[in-house]
């Protein structure tokens, strides 16, 4: 007799009204034939709730207050390293962080352009952001890049973030697939309710500018914590006027934004490499000639679009693998020979790392396509 066979006739057999059937039916107590309006009772085990179920809904998920955010004065925008076959390389990226932590950084972006979330699929995202939570999220705050330019994506990866516990969540404006500016105020709309948000202004990436208009529409909301402004700082002045947190997006413009026009900090990647002088021109009041000095590294970062320069520089210093995900690809060896010679005028011990910085040669960087 075969397996499907003994099965069958296993199943017709716990159809009849028989005591071995593993339900119970409640009987007329007048008849002792089946009875097809017979009401069928759960078993004991399937109706007994299990309390230690994680993340039941009436539980606190996320507390962190709106304040603790914006009061953070550097946040570094952390790249994520790879390995060969183009996965995280987990290893590498908690070394990243921890430098970060060292050297006096409050928070780090994750997933963010910097951090590469653009080439990420979402379960990828979701796990670095809980993974950078379980590991560091009592030394700095964790914010999750979780925006998208489809508010159900947006609206999904948030609720994922913060269950696994993120600080506050990084929304951009929706980008290529333009909407109004009615439509981005019910976008953003739709995610404060959330937890702590900051929104992310950068009109060279999105294709659109969210107006002062915008942000004063929403400033009431008790969630959100503030703009990452990449307009400059008469537009960072702007809000602050109206006690609107704010971040310089430009490393290369944060220290005037920060002392001169009230800007709460920076969203920075320069410091992914001088965490240490990040912090001095930041917490130390205003410092000309420190400034001056990390210029030149400030520029460097973005003669090609961010995160070329830091994925290069990193490489070079020896604190990540020289593996890029395309559509990226390292800097130009004249580039990499001029990177050289800005650590050396900084000084190598203000960077990252204990290794000697390199040129490296072209065939020394792998290129992964599909990962």
């Amino acid at each position: 007799m075969s397996v499907a066979y003994q099965q069958m006739s296993a199943f017709k057999g716990s159809s009849s009204c028989g005591n071995d059937s593993p339900f119970r039916l409640v009987r007329s107590k007048s008849t002792n034939t089946c009875n097809r309006s017979a009401r069928w009772v759960s078993p004991k085990a399937a109706v007994i709730p299990n309390f230690h179920l994680p993340m039941r809904s009436f539980e606190v998920k996320n507390r962190t207050s709106t304040d603790e955010i914006k009061s953070l004065r550097l946040i570094t925008a952390i790249k994520t390293p790879y390995l060969p076959d183009g996965r995280f390389d987990l290893e590498a990226y908690d070394a990243l962080v921890n430098m970060q932590i060292e050297n006096g950084a409050e928070g780090v972006i994750v997933g963010g352009t910097t951090g590469e979330g653009q080439l990420m699929s979402w379960d990828e995202h979701i796990m670095l952001i809980g993974h950078t939570i379980n590991c560091f999220g009592t030394s700095i705050k964790v914010i999750g890049n979780t925006g998208s330019n489809s508010t159900r994506e947006a609206i999904h990866a948030t609720e994922q973030g913060f269950a696994v516990g993120m600080h506050a969540a990084l929304h951009i404006n929706p980008y290529y697939g333009k909407t109004s500016l009615e439509g981005i105020i019910s976008h953003f709309k739709c995610i404060l309710p959330m937890g702590p948000t900051i929104i992310y202004n950068v009109p060279s990436r999105t294709g659109q500018d969210i107006p002062p208009t915008v942000i004063h529409s929403l400033s009431n909301n008790p969630n959100l914590a503030g703009i990452k402004e990449c307009m400059g700082h008469n537009r960072i002045k702007t809000y602050t006027q109206n006690n609107i947190v704010s971040w310089s997006g430009n490393d290369d413009e944060c220290h005037y934004s920060r002392w001169d026009h009230g800007a709460t900090g920076v969203i920075s990647v320069a410091s992914n490499l001088v965490p240490g002088l990040m912090r001095e021109l930041m917490f130390e009041g205003k410092n000309l000639g420190l400034n001056k000095k990390l210029l030149p590294l400030m520029k460097w970062l973005f003669c090609e679009p961010n995160p070329i320069g830091l994925n290069t520089a990193l490489a070079q210093l020896g604190v990540v693998r020289p593996i890029f995900r395309l559509p990226y690809v390292p800097l130009s060896l004249e580039k990499r020979v001029e990177f050289v010679e800005i650590v050396k005028e900084i000084g190598r011990e203000n960077f990252i790392g204990e290794k000697d910085v390199e040129v490296l040669d072209d065939d020394e960087f792998i290129l992964v396509s599909r990962y």
